[in-house]
């Protein structure tokens, strides 16, 4: 990290079919190893299934499942004094849609079945419901800043 300037906020674009940011943020944690198209295969596949499933907007039911995994607090570990301290921290909506993001992707990787796209759809569709393996890590997260509630002054 640069120790002369703040580093620029750098705004995502939106994908080419939906005109979405939240879609274009997700296809480019999905990719790997520089394959696009592919993450953008397995995403489109994903809404598609939503779509099919739910019978309502898939980009409605997208952001409400970012929504519901979005944690307002982290923990951080902090060392002071030979100890090391879970501080609990606030973190900003774009870190902690990030954060989502990557817990979405995570659990649905984990997801037994075949294909990304249905593991992403069912995972999706889960979060939207507030249950599934991603809301359950922001829960834990919660109760863990809850818990170290008492060591926020180390901040």
């Amino acid at each position: 990290m640069s120790r002369k300037s703040v580093a620029k906020k750098r705004i995502a674009k939106p994908d080419p079919i939906y005109r979405n940011r939240l879609v274009n943020m997700l296809v480019n944690r999905i990719s790997r190893n520089g394959k696009k198209s592919l993450a953008y295969r397995i995403l489109y596949g994903a809404i598609e299934d939503i779509k099919r499933r739910t019978k309502k907007n898939p980009l409605f039911v997208l952001r409400q499942a970012v929504g519901r995994v979005t944690p307002n607090v982290t923990v951080k570990a902090r060392r002071i004094g030979g100890s090391t301290y879970q501080v609990p921290h606030e973190i900003g909506s774009t870190q902690g849609k990030a954060l989502a993001i990557r817990w979405l992707l995570g659990a649905s990787r984990r997801r037994p079945g075949r294909g990304m796209a249905h593991k992403l759809s069912y995972e999706l569709i889960d979060a939207a419901k507030d249950n599934g393996i991603a809301v359950r890590r922001r829960e834990e997260t919660h109760k863990m800043a809850e818990a170290n509630r008492a060591f926020a002054h180390f901040r």
